[in-house]
């Protein structure tokens, strides 16, 4: 599978009437640069501290179908929100959780994944394509997957075996339905 390589849009001499409307190329970080000047002319500070109310971390996947906070009925300031391609729980994950629960007080992970996700149709060959087109190989594996159930045991046992986290008892894992909305928890054990 070949990787198709980034082609910038030419810049506009009018990046309003470029974006409007245009959600891809060089005018979206434009419309979203404009989106947070609106967001700050009405932005009060809410005197939040950076550790969540509700003392959890969600590990979840990247996709851009997943409104975690809507799906889990969750507002500004009460989780650590932890995302990669695929929701599944790297050296990177494990860093992130070990500093979210030892520098700012969570207990409890939550573990997401989801249907239709897109590291369900690629393999390790997606590595070595990339290698063989840019002339290095990547330091890092795709943790691609078949199976999203045992993929999500696999997330739990990493958080829970892991030596760097101190809060490993209250794990659990879901899978995401991007047709239905709803969760579907993973037993631990197959």
């Amino acid at each position: 599978m070949p990787i198709p390589a980034s082609q910038p849009l030419p810049p506009s001499a009018d990046s309003a009437a470029a974006g409007a409307g245009d959600r891809t190329g060089t005018a979206v970080t434009d419309n979203l640069v404009e989106a947070n000047r609106h967001y700050a002319a009405a932005f009060e500070d809410p005197g939040m501290d950076a550790r969540p109310v509700l003392k959890v971390a969600v590990v979840a996947c990247m996709d851009a179908r997943l409104d975690l906070h809507a799906a889990l009925g969750l507002e500004l300031g009460d989780c650590h929100t932890i995302r990669n391609a695929g929701g599944v729980v790297t050296d990177d994950i494990i860093r992130s959780l070990t500093i979210s629960q030892r520098a700012l007080g969570t207990r409890s992970v939550v573990l997401i994944h989801h249907t239709g996700c897109g590291l369900l149709d690629l393999t390790e060959d997606f590595r070595h394509e990339l290698a063989a087109e840019v002339g290095q190989r990547p330091t890092w594996a795709v943790e691609a997957f078949k199976d999203l159930d045992e993929d999500v045991r696999q997330s739990m046992q990493r958080v829970r075996t892991s030596p760097f986290l101190p809060h490993t008892d209250d794990v659990r894992g879901f899978v995401f339905d991007v047709h239905s909305g709803l969760l579907r928890e993973i037993d631990p054990r197959p």
